[in-house]
């Protein structure tokens, strides 16, 4: 058969190019299977078919009916493009075969070693499942064994319990019979000897009264006697009321228990407990337990105690001291602050006020006090070298005054954030640092961007840049005060409105007006204390924008005289009113009758009050105080009310100030300490009405009764104090500044029961305004002739009592009254300057003691 093998490339292109080998072997094959009758029309057909299927889609079979179709094995794509010459290359050759077969018998090979490999893991396989089901039933037969063997061993044990329980009943019987019979040997022993004992006191008693009239020596029991005495008692603590020789005392404080007793110790001073020591072996070895040296008070004794015993105290101590007081101890030096490096669990150190604390002895505490959280250099002299020893040495450190330290500068609280830094203080007190600048405030602020608490007091200097320069670091501040800081202003506040403050206090400051609470009521509303005391541009819109804060508890606004009716109405009427424990209004002249009955109404939990000088507020509005049943506090001092409508029915009340109230009487003070019996504070200063009858009425209705001020109070004679004497056992400060009727002698006399005890019988001054010029006058004829008729030495000099009495009083001691306990919170009132006799609180920083 002739092949194309010769002709023309572009013919070969040509056959390849429209498939024609493919349409005749097409055509071919359907003629060959079919046979049909007509071929002509049955290759027309079939022709017009590949026309419309097209070129792409022959095959060799397509011409072909489908039961017709025989599957064929194709080794080429086609014979006819080898016999037309159409191939390259020749398909069926030997080598092909050759790499065919070797293609077919390794693909062989491989399904055979595969499923061998798979029926090999499948038994692995299987050996494991095997293997667990073993081991599975292995601990299903050891614990069922195991339970077996408990469940006899318990019952084996129930069994012992059961006999150990009869055991143990009775043996408890028996050693309850042998108890019994003891107890009833040792009482009829007892028994015998106290009736021995009775009828010897019998007979002592019968001879003494009837040898009473004998010679002296015979009045006693004799020697003889008494051990006689002693060797039939079996008791040691018994009293001898009509043999004074042989006298005892009982000692009920060491019955109680010694976690109590060493509580108790814990509050005596340093002399306290020396002395205690010396009275008997039970109390010396009460003073040697470590929990009574856990604090240690050294300011109480600070005239007595030397460098080398508080040294000694506090290096045998040296594990067991955590709260050390140093105030005002000037004479303790190098000795003692070296003991204190010791003392490596000390958490609270005080050295306020010590004249000779430097640089050297802080870098000696620093040495050994890594867990100190409190420190106090307030009033010291320290310098920038003791900044830079707080962040080596005391890591710890969470509170820190350096109030009225104007040794360091600017760069020593940059060395705050030196080192490991103080970055954990939380209580910062810079009060009266005149020194520091603008960017001693920038250094704090990068130094300790933790501070919550910020005290700066009595600081002129202080200005808004100060407070915007601090604020660009802390952002944690909850608490500010700013009392004396005459230019803070609302720019101040704006700078602290990215702070959560809780509480505030500034003070004198006319510079803070309507707008700072403005900035208080739209970001700080969780704000507990508001006090803005002398403040004087503060309006009653300023109370308007306060009133709808939910949680203020605390609001001072005295010698805020712009405040009316309406603002005080207002805040009480709003979120606060229910929740408010202390309002002090002092000094706010417009306040009147109508804002006290608002208060009233409106506040259930009122604690404290404070309408001193509010001179609008009448009997009208004090009567209306009786429906606040929670009120403990009360200053009306400088009010003009009368005896009519004075009456307070208020169980719960505490303190009451009713100081410069002319017309009140007798009739006043006997209705309140009837209704008031728990009365522990009582002031009524230039109530000039008040006389002895007054004081008989305190006396006896107010036993708990530790501060009485009468200053003034010039009808109160001596018997006063007889009747105090005889009813306030637990007075404790008395104050009888210009008390004209009460005589030296008396006082001396009382002085000795009080702690603290002010007295003078000078004139009044005349800002007490309750005496007219001729009243003025026949008491200074009254002095003089007083003072002609006593002794020339007792209006010359006085006794050296009544020089130690007039040292005594020079320290003045405000009432406990102006520091507020409150049950959820306590927060004190702030310095109240309406009344020049009376002092402000100390007010002592945390861990002064």
């Amino acid at each position: 058969m002739a092949t194309f093998h010769s002709v023309s490339p572009e013919l070969r292109a040509y056959f390849k190019k429209h498939s024609i080998p493919d349409i005749y072997e097409a055509l071919l094959c359907g003629l060959l299977i079919m046979c049909p009758d007509d071929p002509l029309r049955f290759l027309e057909e079939k022709i017009k078919e590949i026309m419309e299927k097209g070129l792409y889609s022959i095959l060799w079979n397509m011409c072909i009916d489908p039961y017709l179709s025989q599957r064929l094995k194709v080794i080429s794509e086609t014979y006819l493009h080898t016999l037309l010459g159409l191939d390259d290359d020749q398909l069926m050759t030997t080598e092909l075969c050759d790499k065919a077969w070797d293609f077919y018998s390794t693909n062989l090979k491989r399904m055979c070693f595969d499923a061998w490999i798979k029926y090999c893991a499948m038994r692995r396989i299987g050996k494991q499942i095997l293997q667990r089901k073993l081991s599975f039933a292995r601990h299903v037969y050891e614990s069922k064994l195991l339970k077996s063997v408990l469940e006899k061993w318990n019952a084996w044990v129930q069994l012992r319990k059961v006999e150990h329980e009869r055991a143990a009943k009775r043996i408890g019987k028996v050693f309850a019979f042998s108890l019994q019979k003891i107890i009833f040997k040792a009482w009829r022993k007892e028994t015998s000897s106290r009736r021995k004992t009775k009828l010897y006191m019998e007979r002592v008693e019968r001879d003494f009264e009837d040898d009473i009239d004998e010679e002296p020596e015979r009045r006693y029991v004799s020697e003889r006697e008494r051990r006689q005495f002693d060797k039939h008692s079996s008791s040691r603590y018994i009293s001898y009321d009509h043999v004074p020789h042989i006298r005892t005392g009982k000692d009920h404080l060491t019955k109680m228990p010694g976690r109590v007793l060493a509580q108790i110790f814990r509050y005596l001073t340093v002399i306290d407990l020396a002395r205690c020591a010396q009275v008997n072996r039970t109390w010396k070895a009460l003073t040697q337990t470590g929990s009574v040296w856990s604090n240690i008070n050294f300011s109480a004794v600070k005239d007595i105690v030397k460098d080398n015993i508080a040294g000694n105290i506090l290096l045998k101590w040296t594990t067991n001291v955590v709260h050390l007081n140093l105030r005002g101890c000037s004479t303790l030096q190098w000795l003692t602050f070296k003991s204190i490096g010791r003392c490596i669990n000390l958490q609270e150190l005080n050295v306020s006020e010590c004249q000779g604390l430097n640089d050297e002895l802080m870098r000696l505490v620093s040495e050994g006090c890594p867990a100190l959280l409190y420190l106090n250099l307030s009033h010291t002299d320290i310098t920038n070298g003791t900044l830079r020893l707080l962040p080596r040495g005391f890591p710890n450190l969470q509170y820190l005054s350096l109030a009225y330290c104007r040794k360091f500068t600017d760069k020593g609280l940059q060395y705050l954030g030196s080192g490991r830094g103080c970055h954990k203080l939380s209580y910062l007190d810079i009060s009266g640092c005149l020194q520091i600048t603008v960017e001693g405030f920038r250094n704090i602020g990068n130094s300790c961007s933790g501070i919550q608490y910020l005290t700066i007091n009595e600081m002129p200097t202080l200005t808004d840049r100060c407070v915007q320069a601090l604020t660009e670091k802390c952002k944690q501040i909850v608490s500010v005060e700013f009392n004396e800081s005459p230019h803070v202003s609302d720019t101040g506040f704006k700078a602290l409105a990215e702070c959560k403050l809780v509480k505030m206090r500034i003070e004198g400051s006319n510079r803070v007006t309507d707008q700072g609470f403005r900035v208080v009521s739209k970001f700080w509303s969780t704000m507990k204390h508001i006090c803005v005391a002398d403040c004087q541009k503060i309006t009653d819109v300023a109370l308007k924008l306060i009133a709808p804060l939910d949680r203020i508890i605390v609001l001072n606004l005295s010698h805020c005289i712009r405040i009316s009716d309406a603002g005080i109405k207002s805040f009480v009427d709003g979120s606060s009113g229910s929740r408010i424990r202390e309002l002090i209004l002092s000094n706010c002249s417009y306040v009147t009758d109508s804002a006290v009955l608002k208060i009233a109404q409106r506040c259930p939990n009122l604690i404290y009050l404070n309408l001193s000088h509010c001179r609008a507020v009448t009997d009208a509005g004090i009567e209306t105080l009786v429906l606040i049943s929670s009120l403990a506090y009360i200053n009306i001092s400088g009010l003009d009310i009368t005896d009519q409508r004075f009456c307070f029915d208020v169980r719960r009340l505490d303190y009451i100030d009713f100081s410069f109230c002319p017309q009140l009487s007798n009739h006043s003070l006997k209705n309140l300490t009837l209704n008031c019996r728990k009365l522990t504070t009582l002031s009524m200063v230039g109530c000039c009405k008040i006389n002895d009858v007054g004081i008989q009425f305190v006396a006896v209705c107010c036993n708990f009764l530790h501060y009485l001020d009468i200053s003034g109070c010039v009808n109160i004679t001596d018997k006063a104090l007889k009747f105090l004497g005889k009813g306030c056992h637990q007075l404790r400060i008395l104050k009888m500044l210009y008390c004209k009727g009460i005589t030296r002698q008396a006082v001396l006399k009382y002085a000795p029961k009080l702690q603290k005890c002010e007295y003078s019988d000078d004139d009044p001054p005349l800002w007490f305004s309750y005496y007219s010029t001729s009243d003025t006058t026949t008491l200074k004829k009254q002095k003089k002739r007083r003072q002609s008729a006593s002794s020339p030495q007792q209006s010359v000099e006085p006794s050296s009592e009544g020089k130690a009495l007039e040292s005594a009083g020079s320290s003045k001691l405000e009432p406990p009254g102006e520091k507020i306990s409150e049950i959820t919170e306590l927060l004190a009132p702030p310095t109240e300057k309406n009344d020049e006799y009376v002092t402000p609180p100390t007010v002592d920083t945390p861990g002064e003691n």
